[in-house]
This record gives C-alpha cells, sequence and structure tokens, in this order.
C-alpha cells in the first residue's frame, strides 16, 4: 500500500481528536499539522504557521508532497482556503467558501431554509440598529439575537426581556465580536431539547454520523455565558431512529440538494444544530465543520478508518461508503482557564496527565496546551478534554471524571453536570 502524506489545519481538541485517528489510518505514512498544538504534537509533525497564511501553506502541501489536507476550524473554510489548495492542485477536504455560507452567514442559512421550506425558527435579519430595536418592539420574549458572521461560537445571546435585548443589539453591532455583528438575525426562541447531527457529504450524497449533545453554558445546570462548548455526549437519546430520519429528510438532503442547484455543492462535514420540538426538528444552525467538542466524542466512537471516508466525499463518491461506530456510548469534559469564556490567564502548569496513559476507554484530547521548558501548560481558554467510552452513558461519565479529578491544574474548571439530560430521561 502507498503510504499518504497527511496535512490537517488547526489547534484545538476536536484537531487532536482527528489527529489521533488520522495517525492510525493504514494509509497514512506522515501526518503534519498547522499549527497544532502540545498533544497533536504527540500524532504530528507540527508547523508554526499560521492556517490563515494560505501561501505559506500552500508552500508547505507543495514541500511536503502532500497528499490531502483536512481542513479542521471554520475560519479558514470560510475564508477560502480550500478554493486556494484546490487551485494550486492539493487535494483538500472541506467545503468552498461559497458553500461555507451555511455557517459563515446565519442570514444565508436563514434565507436559504424560508426559500426551500426547511423547518427552522421564524427570523427576521438586520443590518440597522434602529431597525433590530424596533422590531424588538413588536417580537415576543425571549429574544434570540444572532451575530451573521463568525464569533467562535459565542455570538448568540438569548435575551429575557426587551432592556436586555436592545442591550445585545448595541452589543453585537457595536463591535463586541468585530464584523461579525455587522448585520445580525432575529429569531423566534424555540422550545425543546438540542441535538447535533453530522453528515459527511460530496455534494450530492450523503452519510449521516452519529448524534451527539453538546454543553453550550459555562456552569452547571445550563448556567452562564455561552462558551464554544464545555463538554457532549454521543449518541443523544433525544434523536431516536424516527427524529434522525426526518431530520436526514427536511433538512440535510433538502439543504445539499439545494447547494448543488445553486453551483455551490457542499463538500466536506455538515453539522445541523437542531431543536427537538413538539413539531419536530428544526434547524438552529449549520456548522461546516466537525463540531468541538462534538468530533472528540465521535472520533472515540469510530470503528473504522477515517481516511477513505473523507477522500470519498471530496472526490463526489461517497455513495456506499459505511463509516462503523462502536455502539457505546462516548462522552467529554472540557477543562478550561477560569475566567473563560471572559479573560484568562495563559501559562499555568498542567499536571498528571501521564498517570493517565493506558486508563482503559479514556483519552484525554488537547485543546488550548503548549509545551514551555518541557512543561504542559495552558494556552487557551478551552484547554482539555477527557473524554471516555463506557457500556453505557453513566460508565462513560464515570471514567471521564474520575480520570479530570486526576488532573492537577488549580487554574482550571469543568461542569460536573455533563450527560444530564440523557441521564436524567426516563
Amino acid at each position: 500500500m502507498t503510504k499518504r502524506t497527511l496535512l490537517l489545519i488547526g489547534s484545538g481538541g476536536r484537531e487532536h481528536a482527528l489527529a489521533w485517528r488520522l495517525r492510525q489510518s493504514p494509509s497514512v505514512g506522515r501526518l503534519l499539522a498547522v499549527p497544532g498544538n502540545a498533544g497533536i504534537a504527540e500524532e504530528a509533525e507540527c508547523r508554526d504557521l499560521d492556517p490563515m497564511d494560505f501561501d505559506a501553506v500552500v508552500a508547505l502541501a507543495r514541500a511536503e508532497k502532500v497528499d490531502l489536507v483536512v481542513v479542521g476550524p471554520e475560519g479558514p473554510l470560510a475564508g477560502g482556503i480550500v478554493d486556494r489548495l484546490e487551485a494550486e492542485g492539493i487535494a483538500a477536504f472541506g467545503p468552498t467558501a461559497a458553500a461555507a455560507r451555511l455557517e459563515s452567514s446565519k442570514a444565508f442559512t436563514k434565507d436559504l431554509c424560508k426559500a426551500e421550506n426547511i423547518p427552522t425558527a421564524d427570523y427576521a435579519r438586520f443590518g440597522d440598529a434602529a431597525a433590530a430595536k424596533a422590531y424588538l418592539e413588536r417580537a415576543r420574549p425571549p429574544y434570540v439575537l444572532k451575530a451573521d458572521g463568525l464569533a467562535a461560537g459565542k455570538g448568540v445571546v438569548i435575551a429575557a426581556d426587551l432592556p436586555e435585548a436592545r442591550a445585545a443589539v448595541d452589543a453585537l453591532m457595536g463591535g463586541a465580536f468585530g464584523g461579525a455583528g455587522a448585520e445580525i438575525v432575529i429569531e423566534e426562541h424555540l422550545e425543546g431539547e438540542e441535538a447535533s447531527l453530522f453528515a459527511l457529504v460530496d455534494g450530492k450524497d450523503l452519510a449521516l454520523l452519529p448524534s451527539a449533545q453538546d454543553h453550550k453554558r459555562a456552569f452547571d445546570g445550563d448556567k452562564g455565558p455561552n462558551t464554544g462548548g464545555m463538554g457532549a455526549y454521543s449518541p443523544a437519546p433525544v434523536m431516536t431512529r424516527a427524529r434522525l430520519a426526518e431530520a436526514e429528510a427536511r433538512i440535510l438532503r433538502p439543504t445539499v440538494e439545494a447547494m448543488a442547484r445553486r453551483g455551490t455543492p457542499f463538500r466536506g462535514v455538515l453539522y445541523a444544530g437542531l431543536m427537538i420540538t413538539a413539531e419536530g426538528p428544526k434547524l438552529i444552525e449549520y456548522n461546516v465543520r466537525f463540531g468541538d467538542p462534538e468530533a472528540q466524542v465521535l472520533m472515540m466512537r469510530l470503528a473504522g478508518d477515517l481516511v477513505p471516508a473523507l477522500l470519498a466525499a471530496r472526490e463526489g463518491r461517497l455513495a456506499g461508503t459505511d463509516l462503523a461506530f462502536d455502539e457505546r456510548p462516548a462522552i467529554t469534559v472540557v477543562m478550561a482557564a477560569r475566567g473563560y469564556p471572559g479573560a484568562y490567564e495563559k501559562g499555568s502548569v498542567i499536571a498528571g496527565l501521564e498517570g493517565l496513559a493506558g486508563t482503559p476507554g479514556v483519552k484525554v484530547f488537547h485543546a488550548g496546551t503548549a509545551r514551555r521548558e518541557g512543561a504542559l501548560v495552558a494556552h487557551g481558554g478551552r484547554v482539555l478534554n477527557v473524554t471516555a467510552l463506557g457500556g453505557d452513558l453513566a460508565e462513560a461519565r464515570k471514567r471521564a471524571y474520575d480520570a479530570a479529578e486526576r488532573i492537577d491544574w488549580a487554574q482550571g474548571f469543568y461542569r460536573r453536570d455533563i450527560g444530564w439530560r440523557a441521564l436524567g430521561r426516563d
């Protein structure tokens, strides 16, 4: 078998989980990562380049004779890294910038849903703060306000009353998320339970991956500010077989077909954030990459070779591709720096991970980590993802929390109720 050289773009927990799985493929000879982190460095050759410096990425891919570039985060995808790589004759997994608008513009996706009769919340879009506030006067609380552009998973405000909603307009459109808030979307508040559903897409066909459920709020009981995700588990019991089929038929497939008709076919991972309402699944938002922290539980459950599936999606031959997943559930607990998602300090030392090596059913994925003078240090807001498999979710959860307790990091914190919805079901 000819061994491939792969290049992974990204530096978070999602990318460590992907690196871990990509490295296990018998077809992979070398794995490089840009820029990577301390955990990814255990799986790949990390190069300290900016993923948004497309010239540098292309030069590296050429110099190292890279066979496939796997793009993890949304920023380079929205910026057109796949377009650039493919134009240079370098194979890349991920959507084009035009297809990535499903994530990079909330307004674009809402308009597509309206045109294609895809179930989602009612909405209105605004580029003017005064018009947005006038609309709020006629709307009913709670109010859901979203920055149109990319905001690292934090550009959503659920306001309980009108004064809070007006303040949210000022914050979103006043530069709290840079240019992402130049336009905003105000949505109907949906009642129900959230779930995440993933599919590999090759432009025309799709292959469903297992469901998951994220925990966005910073603190126990779903309290505190929105974050990039404080933990996840898979599968999500709320996504029954019937709901999976409905979400695929009414949400995912119509989207894939519409993007193809518009001349912007979607290839890559399509991630549907869903609300399971009394009327059935409704789309909250799309992401155009593996979720973070959902990728960690999906990669923990993956039982097959990831590389052939990624190649099939990129090459338009996904039909018949079937990725195998472990039947056992997985859970991941995010350890974050104190203060996150607000201000936090970098550089605190983390110890105890060596003692977890080889623990059955447990893997610690690195997110914001680095090495300083031989020590592992925190280098971001979300820092570690303690991930575990179990015979049932309760066992997976116990394994993850037992492992987290053994990590010596006084400057970190984590939610202690990940999986509460699933474990609390009758």
